[in-house]
């Protein structure tokens, strides 16, 4: 059995998948949610990705920055079950949030032009009021002599959030040197969304997006429009610290912070529960015994409504030279009659998928595999063994079960250890064939010799019964 009461300790591997809580109180095997991720980046030379990364995993509270480049300098959030992705998010109270000192290698740690960025996060809010601030960084730099005070903040004004920032764009001279982008949509308390707000080194171009669809951009460049100017790249003045969500009542979740004004990649810009390929697990390697066939699968499972659960088995008497596509994969469906699996050794795969809009997840809370063995074959009932000069002659009722093909007979110098090499006929175990009778020869006069016969299938030969009772003799001259 996997899962139910067994729990899930004989899976092989699992990929895309989480555990969670099926049915009966069973932990289950459910879809991982499409949680961000920390980008190191392709290639032997590229540099990461990925500047910040908060999930929000840690059900303690103890909230860390994946990247290792931010390290806590004050906290006020608590973990929340209430989530968007994975198991944890952070619940903020209005009490100040969760500032961030950044290394002299993150983007907010160091001095200097900067290229370009991504922030993104996903965003609950408990009521949205004006005034509500969830990201801010202040600082300030120097511009011929004159002190610029900076500003990068991300605040509520009528149920919108506005993106703010001021003389971080070195050469933007508009408005003052302060560049402001509002959502058209009105945030409504109580549902998630998906923030990002980006800025393309190589365009110019600032764009803020929610759930991936672009609510207002900007070109950074000298004449403001995407073609004809210069672009004008960040600017940062004196390190400062990151504060995430200091006046915030509300739930967030998975913030990260990137060195690009993409996310990864043009797939990952829709912003799912769960990735449409779904996830896969596979178990070990199930040892029944030989000859064993598989009648059918038993699942517990809950498959909302347009979810699936695909299963797969094989089997087979030897695991070793299995390889991921040999032997081959059978699909089967759950309760219902398998023909054809056989073997000492069954393996069960599963492919779970999510609905089409990759909201909702199905989960597999218990497997039990139902197989029928081949009956062991009877062994003898009565064993006899007689002593002679130098040799042991041992005979044997014919096993009463019709399934026996033949008989394997061990001996041995001590009780119940056959590892006999003495005889001349070989060393043990010895396959006899079907007959009821063998002389030991080349024996020592004078030692005790310990012997027992199995029966084996007639089908195949492969299958071995239990030992007969255990007979001995010691040969002697005469």
């Amino acid at each position: 059995m996997l899962g139910g009461n067994a729990g899930w300790g004989r899976l092989k591997s699992m990929d895309g998948l989480a555990y969670g809580k099926g049915r009966f109180g069973y932990t289950s095997l459910e879809l991982a949610t499409n949680s961000r991720s920390v980008d190191k980046g392709s290639g032997a030379d590229s540099q990461p990705t990925t500047d910040l990364l908060l999930d929000f995993e840690e059900a303690d509270g103890s909230f860390s920055d994946r990247t290792g480049n931010y390290s806590v300098a004050e906290k006020s959030f608590v973990s929340s079950s209430k989530v968007k992705m994975g198991k944890h998010a952070a619940m903020s109270r209005g009490n100040g949030g969760l500032s961030l000192c950044g290394s002299a290698d993150s983007l907010f740690g160091s001095s200097g032009s900067k290229g370009s960025f991504l922030i993104e996060f996903w965003l609950c809010p408990s009521i949205a009021e004006n005034g509500e601030i969830v990201f801010s960084w202040r600082s300030s730099r120097m511009e011929n002599d004159y002190l610029l005070y900076q500003m990068i903040s991300a605040s509520f004004f009528s149920n919108h959030l506005r993106w703010e920032f001021i003389n971080v764009f070195n050469g933007w001279k508009k408005d003052n040197g302060t560049v402001t982008l509002s959502c058209q949509r009105t945030i409504i308390p109580g549902n998630w969304a998906h923030h990002s707000i980006s800025f393309d080194d190589d365009t110019g171009l600032l764009e803020y997006r929610i759930d991936g669809k672009i609510e207002a951009l900007q070109y950074i460049t000298s004449n403001g429009h995407e073609h004809g100017g210069s672009v004008c790249t960040p600017l940062l003045g004196v390190k400062a610290n990151i504060d995430i969500c200091p006046k915030y009542t509300g739930y967030i979740d998975d913030f990260r912070i990137q060195r690009t004004a993409e996310s990864e990649t043009a797939s990952s810009l829709r912003y799912d529960t769960y990735k449409s390929n779904g996830g896969r697990f596979v178990s070990q390697p199930i040892l029944i015994s030989r000859g064993a066939k598989l009648e059918r699968i038993d699942a517990i499972v809950n498959t909302p409504s347009q979810t699936d659960v695909a299963f797969y088995v094989r089997s087979g008497d030897n695991r070793f030279d299995w390889t991921d596509d040999y032997p081959k994969w059978v699909p089967v469906k759950n309760h219902e009659q398998i023909v054809g699996v056989t073997g000492q050794y069954f393996q069960v795969s599963g492919d779970l998928y999510p609905d089409g809009g990759g909201s909702l997840s199905p989960s597999v809370s218990e497997i039990k595999l139902a197989y029928t063995e081949v009956p062991l074959p009877l062994p003898p009932f009565s064993v006899f063994a007689d002593a002679g000069d130098g040799e042991v002659t041992l005979s044997w009722s014919y096993s009463v079960d019709d399934q026996t093909g033949g008989y394997i007979v061990f001996y041995g110098d001590r009780p119940g250890e056959y590892l006999g090499q003495e005889a001349y006929e070989g060393a043990s175990p010895l396959d006899v064939g079907n007959v009821c009778r063998m002389k030991f020869t080349g024996l020592k006069n004078g030692k005790i010799y310990y012997f027992a016969v199995a029966s084996y299938s007639k089908s195949d030969g492969k299958i071995m019964g239990i030992l007969s009772k255990e007979v001995y003799a010691r040969p002697l001259r005469k």
